[in-house]
């Protein structure tokens, strides 16, 4: 069946479903396939629950005599091939957004401030993958005025069959770092990778990017680009520049667009996240929206999903920021850590995980770096800080260090919480 046709049915009957245990009454069910399951396998028992169709792609799971069931080539493929053809019957601006560190934070602080004005669809929680985007482009509905799309990858490719199924008129990439190196073979794939945004935008002579000005890597992949600069950096051509007044232990910080400087208090932790706000003050500006109304939406944004938060229990203050770990984003979390004007200071580190040959010499840099910080009071968990050489404190899992809080009881402790979600640190919050 062709796209133009499978999409008539879902006029008829516009929810999709991929879940067999959430059948709506005359939703499509799509038989998506994963490590440890096949949808395929789901389809007649999500008719039997109410759906009006089922989306399949092995036949023998297709009863042909039945035309509820519609057979495809390939389930995933025909899911995005979809919800391009449902992005196509809007004509708003669409905001592509990747990188290796940040995007979600930027994405979020973006449609902070575009919402100030405008009907924004954006990506919920880190639906970000190659099921999260088509989700997210079937939320599109005829009142939205704009959408903001984050897209992620582990692999080569990723990006750009997401950018495919997006399709948007204007992109930034957060930053391009050390992160998956195992499924992207080195840094420079992560690099290749995430240009693939770029790569896609060079198509259209009226597309434009949102870039800092003073990353070279991104500066060096952005030729042939209509670009939006901002910077920390006194560059000429900016839209936006700013810089850190002091993190204490939220960012407050200021910026300005050539003509008056505006002062923001933020309730994120991390000057790193300077870069994130200035991208979302530039997109605010490009859009028309005041710098005023930027500066209270930016001041007014609290992060969730544990990423730069700061949490005051009864015993300590706690930073965390455990929902995921890479080289990049746990050198800029220490080094900000460091120079946080608060005392005094624990840490608690998570393996970094899908490193692969890199993740001995990169886990050691972090015990280097923390020895040079002076940051000793740091527990460290995982088999790869196991293999470090530091006398820094070790746990093999998330359940001994649970038992060594139970029977050391820190507080009053400024204390960093950071590591790949594996490692499972957000389970300590609650005992500290």
């Amino acid at each position: 069946m062709e796209t133009e046709a499978l999409y008539e049915i879902y006029r008829q009957h516009p929810v999709i479903t991929t879940d067999s245990r959430d059948c709506p009454v005359d939703s499509i069910f799509l038989a998506l396939k994963g490590e440890t399951f096949d949808g395929n396998k789901f389809a007649a028992s999500a008719l039997d629950k109410g759906c009006a169709y089922a989306i399949v792609d092995e036949k023998e799971y297709a009863n042909l005599s039945d035309d509820r069931y519609i057979l495809v080539n390939d389930c995933l493929s025909t899911f995005k091939a979809l919800a391009r053809y449902h992005r196509r019957q809007f004509h708003i601006p669409v905001i592509g957004i990747t990188g290796t560190n940040g995007k979600t934070t930027t994405k979020e602080l973006v449609s902070a401030v575009l919402s100030e004005k405008y009907n924004v669809l954006f990506t919920q929680g880190n639906f970000n993958n190659d099921v999260g985007v088509p989700k997210t482009l079937f939320r599109l509905a005829p009142e939205h005025e704009i959408a903001v799309v984050e897209m992620g990858a582990s692999h080569p490719g990723d990006i750009k069959t997401l950018v495919e199924t997006v399709e948007p008129e204007y992109g930034i990439i957060t930053n391009v770092g050390k992160a998956h190196l195992q499924g992207f073979g080195s840094f420079e794939g992560v690099v290749r990778t995430k240009g693939e945004l770029y790569d896609y935008l060079r198509k259209s002579s009226s597309s434009k990017v949102f870039i800092d000005a003073g990353n070279e890597h991104l500066m060096g992949m952005a030729d042939g680009l209509n670009l939006i600069k901002y910077s920390t950096e006194p560059i000429d051509g900016l839209s936006v520049r700013g810089e850190v007044v002091e993190c204490a232990p939220f960012l407050h910080f200021r910026w300005t667009d050539g003509k008056d400087w505006y002062d923001v208090q933020t309730h994120l932790i991390g000057s790193y996240n300077i870069y994130n706000m200035l991208a979302a003050a530039t997109i605010g500006l490009y859009f028309n929206i005041t710098p005023d109304v930027i500066c209270n939406a930016l001041a007014s944004y609290e992060p969730a999903n544990n990423r730069s938060q700061l949490t005051e229990t009864e015993h300590n203050h706690l930073i965390v920021d455990a929902y995921n770990a890479n080289p990049t984003s746990m050198a800029a979390a220490l080094r900000n850590f460091r120079d946080m004007q608060v005392k005094p200071k624990m840490a608690i580190l998570g393996d970094m995980r899908e490193l692969g040959e890199s993740s001995g010499e990169e886990h050691q840099k972090v015990v280097d770096f923390l020895s040079e910080a002076g940051l000793t009071n740091t527990w460290l968990v995982g088999e790869s800080f196991a293999k470090t050489n530091t006398t820094l404190r070790k746990f093999a899992d998330i359940d001994e260090v649970k038992s060594a809080i139970a029977e050391s009881q820190p507080q009053g402790y400024y204390i960093l919480i950071k590591g790949s979600n594996g490692i499972k640190l957000y389970q300590l919050p609650e005992m500290l």
